[in-house]
C-alpha cells in the first residue's frame, strides 16, 4: 500500500476561537463598583446611626 500524506502540506486549519460576546456580569459585579458601595455605606451608616439613637437616647 503506498503511502498517500504528503510531508508538504500544511496541517489542517484549526478552528478559530470566537471572539467573546458580552456576557452578563451578575450582582458581585455591580457590588464592586466604588461609587455603589460608597452609597451602600452611607445608607448603612445612617441606618446604625438611626437605631442607636432609637435604643440609646429614646
Amino acid at each position: 500500500m503506498l503511502d498517500t500524506t504528503n510531508q508538504s502540506d500544511p496541517a489542517p486549519p484549526h478552528d478559530e476561537p470566537r471572539p467573546r460576546q458580552d456576557e452578563p456580569r451578575g450582582c458581585l459585579f455591580a457590588l464592586s463598583q466604588p461609587p455603589l458601595m460608597i452609597f451602600l455605606a452611607v445608607i448603612g451608616s445612617l441606618l446604625l446611626m438611626a437605631s442607636l439613637h432609637d435604643l440609646l437616647l429614646l
